[in-house]
């Protein structure tokens, strides 16, 4: 099939693009604004495969987007692309509304109109699928409890209400016009190719240079860790597979606090880079504890017990082995975290083994 994916040069969309150029027949149109989390450092493995194209535009650009329909006449939209960060959501809460939420309803008007022109038979395999976060659902606190399918919506930050809001018009579009649609909500993701300024690259970076190890309040939030080619396998079955109209919480089954993280970051470091930094006895010397961000939710869990029974997927990961993969790349792709702390990413291309 062809699947346009909206994000692709992201953490999680350039893990999307990459799986299904690699271990796929799909062709692929990568679609991204190449904001400063866009990467194409990310793709540069599969830049030139023939099965791949790239666009730069933005989801916001009506005429764009079209343009990009019409060109590449997807039979599936995979829509990744967003502002997904809740510290800068809180200092600037305007771009996420554009994005996050303008972006998906000039996106879906462009999909109503070009699915409303498919053959029938095209018509009943395409899918728009929004790949959603379970920040929507809010806090469970000390519940006990688990995310699931039918979890109310109870966004607390400006980017979890943003995302919020694009889900509900992805669900009104189905329901009003037809659009046969699938949604997401996936865990914290992690893994290779993040963005530094997420809990554990940055924890990883800070570390290697002998800096504080930032930890909000006392670390006792709670989070299920899920690896992100774990979670670029389930969107691509999700996307596939599943039947119009359906949504699935995808988790890595691996609940773990953050002062957790931390350490176990700095035992890695311990064991694969023990040379460190000047005046550095060891890198859990480096943990600070920092006063605690507004509104910031105490514990996410999610129960992916849905998407096992129905489509059979389950994560490959789990925490300890996810991370020490994922330390263990940093640690030898120093050029790709080099150009994304020096600005230089945002210039051209580097080729990166995965």
């Amino acid at each position: 099939m062809r699947i346009l994916v909206t994000g692709g040069a992201g953490f999680i969309g350039s893990a999307v693009v990459r799986h299904l150029i690699r271990h796929t027949g799909h062709a692929v149109l990568n679609l991204d604004r190449l904001t400063y989390a866009g990467n194409l450092d990310s793709v540069a493995c599969v830049a030139d495969h023939p099965r791949y194209q790239f666009v730069q535009a933005d989801i916001c650009d009506a005429a764009a987007v079209r343009a990009c329909l019409a060109r590449f006449d997807p039979d599936i939209i995979l829509h990744l692309a967003a502002e997904s960060h809740v510290d800068r959501s809180i200092d600037g809460p305007a771009a996420f509304m554009q994005t996050n939420f303008q972006g998906t309803y000039t996106l879906l008007e462009a999909a109503r109109h070009h699915w409303a022109a498919l053959a029938p038979a095209r018509q009943a395999r395409f899918r728009f699928h929004q790949v959603s976060t379970d920040e929507v659902f809010g806090d469970l606190g000390d519940s006990g409890g688990l995310f699931r399918e039918t979890t109310a919506y109870a966004p607390s930050s400006p980017y979890a209400a943003s995302k919020a809001g694009a889900d509900h018009l992805v669900r009104a579009w189905q329901r009003t016009y037809g659009l046969p649609t699938l949604i997401t909500h996936c865990s914290n993701n992690y893994g290779p190719y993040h963005f530094p300024e997420k809990l554990i690259p940055h924890m990883i970076l800070n570390a290697l240079h002998g800096r504080p190890l930032p930890v909000y309040g006392q670390g006792d939030q709670v989070r299920d860790w899920l690896y992100v080619e774990d979670h670029a396998r389930a969107l691509v079955h999700v996307a596939t597979h599943a039947p119009a109209g359906e949504t699935y919480t995808i988790g890595g089954h691996n609940e773990q606090r953050n002062l957790q993280v931390v350490q176990q970051i700095c035992a890695l470091l311990e064991e694969l880079a023990p040379e460190r930094p000047a005046g550095v006895a060891r890198y859990a010397d480096l943990i600070r504890f920092v006063a605690d961000r507004p509104g910031h939710d105490r514990r996410y869990a999610i129960d992916a017990g849905k998407i096992g029974r129905e489509l059979g997927w389950r994560p490959q990961e789990n925490f300890e082995s996810g991370l020490r993969k994922t330390v263990a790349w940093y640690l030898a792709q120093r050029p790709w975290w080099g150009r994304v702390l020096s600005g230089d990413y945002r210039l051209g291309r580097l080729g990166v083994a995965s």
